[in-house]
């Protein structure tokens, strides 16, 4: 690892031990390799702590810091990106794939378009076993040229999880800190798009891993997810109509912080209106990863033919 590694991926952790050696494998394993690989273990429980310190010590790009109690899944995000020194940022899942080339194909993106912000690739849901469940394509205009299409498109269209794309530090660090109400996520996202526009790589290079401990199935009701996000929000001071009314607020913060024209700003206000009277339509907020499994008959790749191993690898 260079001095100041161009890359930096955070990992934030808490009980991974079932796939996190996978993941780390997967990362280790990419062809691009000017990263620093951080990693927040949010005080876990189980074998999270060995595995941690075991792949540290034969590649002196990880970074492994351990928090003394469970502070909740999105200030331990928050916090792995501050110990983070790289100009250009990710986020990665203890218990996602990566192919070999993701990271190469999104800084070179990065690289040759200096207007975008992040830089991501096509996805496909997978399942404990790594078998691919849900391909899907994506549909959000997060390219065009005018904020208020972006951010209108992302309101509406199907697809993309961009919280987990490679990132400018600099854009991040102007856009509010990942909260803890319902859907968090998108908010986040939303206030990034407004900062400018994404590229996405087109090869399937991004596989996330739906099983039975997954944050958002171990935790079904809206309250419990936010729990998760932060111990803090449980208690009577957070009932479900409040992370729903965040969840709204959040979007109003990231357009009003962002920087828009008075005009921009404008249209996208009369997008959000827009899309709060559609959300009356049932399962309008369904995500794509949450829906009934689909035959992904004819899809060709194979997600171990695509996912780097440590095998003969230096540390």
């Amino acid at each position: 690892m260079t001095a100041h590694p161009r890359l930096s991926i955070g990992l934030p952790v808490y009980n991974g031990e079932e796939y996190l050696a996978e993941a780390l494998d997967a990362l280790l394993g990419q062809t691009y390799e000017d990263f620093e690989l951080v990693i927040s273990d949010n005080a876990s429980a189980d074998g999270t702590q060995d595995i941690c310190r075991k792949y540290a010590a034969q590649d002196s790009r990880i970074r492994y810091i351990r928090l003394h109690k469970n502070i909740g899944a999105a200030p331990n995000h928050n916090y792995v990106f501050t110990q983070c020194r790289g100009e250009l940022f990710k986020w990665a899942s203890h218990d996602d794939l990566y192919a070999r080339d993701l990271l190469r194909r999104c800084v070179e993106a990065l690289d040759e378009r200096p207007g975008i912000v992040l830089a991501h690739s096509g996805q496909a849901v997978i399942d404990e076993n790594g078998q691919v469940k849900v391909p899907y394509e994506y549909g959000i205009a997060t390219d065009a040229p005018r904020a208020p299409e972006r951010f209108r498109s992302f309101l509406f269209a199907p697809g993309g999880d961009d919280f987990y794309g490679v990132m400018r530090s600099d854009m991040l660090r102007r856009v509010k800190p990942h909260d803890s109400y319902h859907h968090a996520d998108r908010t986040f996202v939303a206030e990034i798009v407004l900062h400018g526009p994404f590229h996405q790589v087109p090869e399937l290079l991004y596989f996330r891993r739906d099983h039975p401990t997954r944050a958002e199935r171990a935790n079904p009701s809206k309250r419990s997810r936010c729990v998760n996000l932060d111990p803090r929000r449980a208690g009577p001071l957070h009932p479900t109509p409040r992370l729903l009314a965040e969840y709204v607020g959040g979007f109003v913060s990231a357009i009003r912080r962002a920087p828009l024209s008075v005009a921009d700003r404008r249209a996208c206000y009369v997008h959000l209106a827009a899309w709060m009277t559609s959300r009356a339509r049932p399962g309008a907020g369904e995500r794509v990863e949450d829906r009934a499994p689909v035959d992904p008959a004819g899809l060709t790749v194979s997600v171990d033919a695509l996912v780097a191993g440590r095998e003969g690898r230096q540390a």
